[in-house]
């Protein structure tokens, strides 16, 4: 009896994650579907509205300018809009490694890659359709795994873009706001053992109260739903009573 007792309590305690009805588990299948079935006729990105082509080459709006990463603003990035690393640190695999993570010199690896090696759940969560949108290489490379703030005294690093990064924060245009909102907390629900703080948890839920849907991110979500099987509710249902469910 006691020891039945020590399953129910874990059971409560302990976040559980069940799969999604078709999911991948590939990252780069993930990236493929996103560019061939969900942007195929959308092809613009998310901070900068920049157009890219079938080859991912960016066509970078007019007086977009950047001092790093100059290569990488030539072509179009997948980005996770929560970062892997904030949910990756949650497993234990990306924090101290894995006996199954020994490379070919044998040298033990941790991180990304041994997270993405052997856990199934890290790899669904990797490659979750919702949280991965098109930016800029150099936009994706500069905001990192930076957390979204406002940054009222600072000018954008990208001149024409209105993203603007400094000291390890991001405050992204306000048109990305919306959706950058209802991506987190669709993570948030989605997956247990990712927790926001409370102050970023109030932060998207204001930018989810002022800055409604679109209609393409209506499709976008529709369409995701179809391939991946599980719906993202925090924009469904905007996208209900804004009348755009028939989109």
């Amino acid at each position: 009896m006691k020891g039945l007792k020590a399953v129910f309590i874990s059971a409560i305690v302990i976040p559980t994650y069940t799969a999604i009805a078709d999911p991948t588990e590939s990252f780069s299948k993930a990236k493929r579907l996103m560019m061939e079935r969900v942007y195929f006729d959308h092809r613009e990105t998310l901070y900068c509205g920049a157009k890219f082509d079938a080859k991912k080459n960016i066509n970078t709006p007019a007086g977009f300018h950047t001092d790093k990463y100059i290569n990488r603003a030539k072509r179009v990035e997948w980005e996770h809009v929560v970062p892997a690393e904030n949910f990756g640190r949650t497993f234990s695999e990306w924090r101290d490694g894995h006996s199954d993570c020994i490379d070919s010199k044998g040298k033990a690896f941790k991180g990304r890659n041994c997270a993405s090696k052997v856990n199934k759940e890290y790899r669904y969560m990797q490659s979750d359709l919702y949280n991965l949108y098109p930016a800029i290489g150099a936009v994706n490379a500069m905001r990192s795994n930076y957390n979204f703030t406002m940054l009222p005294t600072v000018k954008s690093v990208f001149a024409s873009c209105k993203m603007k990064i400094q000291s390890r924060k991001a405050e992204p245009p306000e048109d990305s706001r919306g959706q950058i909102a209802r991506t987190y907390l669709y993570m948030e629900e989605r997956y247990p053992r990712y927790q926001m703080s409370r102050s970023q948890r109030k932060f998207m839920q204001a930018w989810d109260k002022l800055y409604p849907v679109t209609g393409w991110e209506c499709y976008r979500a529709k369409r995701i739903k179809k391939i991946q099987g599980n719906e993202n509710k925090f924009v469904s249902r905007k996208c209900l009573s804004s009348n755009m469910s028939n989109l």
